[in-house]
């Protein structure tokens, strides 16, 4: 009886509350739309400034009929916009005439960036609906860019800008001509002259302004207004209703549930309260998507699962986080889909993974095209990679069984591919990525041998002002972690982690075998880069059948010589990711050897650290 009288007292305290804010000033003022001059009719959740509890981005002079322009803040206290008109529902044009300036008065100087919008907010995020990707390279490229690629000349400073003019596919000419170049992500607008990048490159953008799940419900489903309180906590203010209406909805609602409502509480509590207690890794995912809001990826129910993967038939592989099923969606589009079977540290793996990829946007790293989280059941939808992962094609035992061996180009190909997906990570987003688990496993191969970085399972996300960065615990695979995961005597944790992995990596490719061996006795085994070394000085051959010329012999002799500068003991010896570009693309001649690393062979398992700041 306890819980019927709690339940009596609390709809009571509800029913007072209710009729208490009927007699409020609410917001029944707020029009559904509104026009502002001759820019059109604009809806939520923009508002005129003059009514800012109506709306959560505020325009100002629509009434003004002597001010012709409209001016719009994306974020609080940021800098007034000119507002062009509205493009469609929740998406406006807008024109940056600062950034309009800069591109008129110093064009090379203002495409050296990317182009950055204010960081998403609780209630909203927003993006550049159109956008262009520019390769800004110095102007020593080793060969000449196709036909279908121009160029705009920077003379005044060290690199030109190219642009590919045909929605051409991806070749390995092309990854190479580029492989020392930066990604710019630009916005941009209707191609009308490709030989002259300012006729595309523009300030005048097209913004899509995205609601969060609970702003979205609040507005479009419950009438309300989006509010945060004095601690920045989401709440929804609900306009108030018909007193009358309220009365017998109430009415309805106790004659209904009285007789029922005791027993469901206590089944809903008992429920809970297990819930919480066996399932944490549950609570963390939905705080998580609550936190984060709408994704750029899809959120597929579980039947849409079964569904695309023809309920399970075709199986790709298995690992220990569970199997990887190939799908098909209706369009023809082929998908890789991987089903969670057991979830580590709360969910922490499948958090990583959604909101590190749904933050990236790179052709050297794997489109994460959506994910399911229903009940216990976790899902992750990639697209799908004919050619699987490298490390079938790298290592001796795997070659003999897919009857296919890399070439020297190739491998190359691929050691350039990782970097520049790592260099986006590390440079090219609004935040730095570092993914902590590089190896030939995680990298995958489409069907032109283009590799993809994919697992972020363990990626941690930071500020690209953070030199270094807290962990807690080792994070990686045996043989391919930095010394300075595994002991702060080595140095700071950074990005320079991922540089030790990729470093390791690739003189495996070279190597042709595994740089840990379990299997082996440890007292005779015999070091990984230490035999690299003594190969490289000793001019021996490093297991790559295929060099067929001495182009072939300086291509490998240059990934070793990077190879071994990616895996120097000290963080502080190690070139960043853009260096080794660089390096990739220089000729081997002018390569210094480095020296030999001095670590003795690293722990065949994980080891965990106390947090602590690296």
């Amino acid at each position: 009886m306890a819980i019927v009288d709690l339940f009596c007292f609390l709809l009571f305290c509800h029913l007072v509350l209710i009729l208490s804010a009927g007699y409020g000033n609410g917001h029944q003022d707020c029009p559904h739309s509104f026009t502002c001059g001759n820019l059109g009719t604009f809806n939520y959740p923009f508002t005129k400034a003059e009514k800012p509890d109506c709306g959560l981005i505020a325009i100002h002079d629509c009434d003004n009929p002597h001010q012709h322009r409209k001016m719009i803040q994306l974020e609080k206290n940021g800098k007034s916009i000119v507002l062009t008109g509205v493009a469609q529902q929740n998406a406006i044009s807008i024109l940056d005439e600062d950034f309009h300036k800069l591109l008129q008065q110093d064009p090379c100087g203002t495409l050296k960036n990317n182009y950055s919008l204010p960081s998403p907010f609780s209630l909203y995020s927003i993006h550049i609906k159109f956008n262009v990707t520019l390769f800004r390279c110095k102007h020593s490229l080793k060969m000449k860019p196709p036909a279908h690629y121009f160029n705009h000349s920077c003379p005044d400073y060290d690199y030109d800008i190219y642009y590919d003019s045909l929605p051409s596919p991806n070749d390995k000419e092309v990854h190479s001509l580029f492989s020392s170049c930066s990604v710019i992500q630009i916005s941009s607008k209707d191609l009308t002259n490709t030989n002259d990048i300012l006729s595309f490159v523009s300030a005048e953008m097209v913004l899509q302004v995205v609601l969060s799940n609970d702003c979205d419900q609040c507005y479009n489903r419950w009438g309300g207004q989006c509010r945060l309180d004095a601690n920045q906590e989401f709440y929804c203010e609900k306009a108030p209703k018909n007193k009358s209406k309220i009365l017998k909805l109430v009415l309805v609602l106790g004659l209904v549930t009285a007789v029922t409502v005791a027993l469901l509480l206590v089944m809903v509590k008992i429920y809970h309260t297990r819930w919480k207690k066996q399932n944490p890794t549950n609570q963390q995912i939905r705080i998580f998507l609550e936190r984060e809001g709408p994704l750029q990826t899809k959120r597929y129910d579980y039947s849409e699962i079964k569904k695309v993967t023809n309920s399970f038939r075709n199986k790709l592989g298995q690992g220990g986080f569970g199997s990887v099923y190939k799908g098909k969606l209706p369009d023809g589009r082929y998908l890789a889909v991987k089903i969670l079977s057991e979830l580590k540290d709360n969910g922490e793996d499948f958090i990583n993974e959604v909101a590190t990829i749904s933050r990236t946007s790179h052709i050297n790293i794997v489109n994460l095209l959506g994910f399911c989280c229903e009940g216990s059941k976790r899902a992750l939808v990639y697209e799908f990679m004919s050619n699987g992962s490298l490390e079938k094609f790298i290592f001796e035992e795997n070659v003999v069984k897919t009857d296919r061996q890399l070439d020297c180009q190739t491998i190359y190909h691929i050691a350039v591919g990782v970097a520049r997906g790592l260099e986006y990570l590390h440079q090219g987003c609004n935040t730095r990525i570092l993914h902590f688990d590089i190896k030939p496993h995680n990298i995958l191969l489409d069907e032109n041998f283009n590799p993809k970085i994919s697992d972020f399972g363990l990626a941690k996300i930071c500020t690209r002002k953070e030199s270094m960065i807290s962990i807690f615990g080792a994070r990686g695979t045996a043989g391919y972690i930095a010394p300075e995961v595994f002991s702060r005597n080595f140095g700071a944790v950074s990005h320079k982690s991922d540089v030790y992995s990729y470093g390791m990596m690739i003189l495996e490719m070279v190597g042709r075998r595994k740089n840990i061996k379990t299997e082996v006795n440890r007292s005779s085994e015999i070091y990984f880069p230490d035999w690299i070394y003594n190969c490289l000085e000793s001019n021996q051959e490093l297991g790559l059948q295929n060099i067929r010329n001495e182009s072939d012999d300086k291509l490998v002799r240059k990934m070793t010589i990077v190879g071994l500068w990616c895996i120097q003991t000290h963080p502080s010896t190690r070139p960043a990711i853009s260096k080794v570009l660089e390096m990739l693309g220089s000729k081997v001649e002018l390569l210094q050897i480095p020296p030999k690393p001095f670590l003795s062979s690293p722990p065949t398992s994980p080891v965990h650290l106390s947090y602590e700041t690296l």
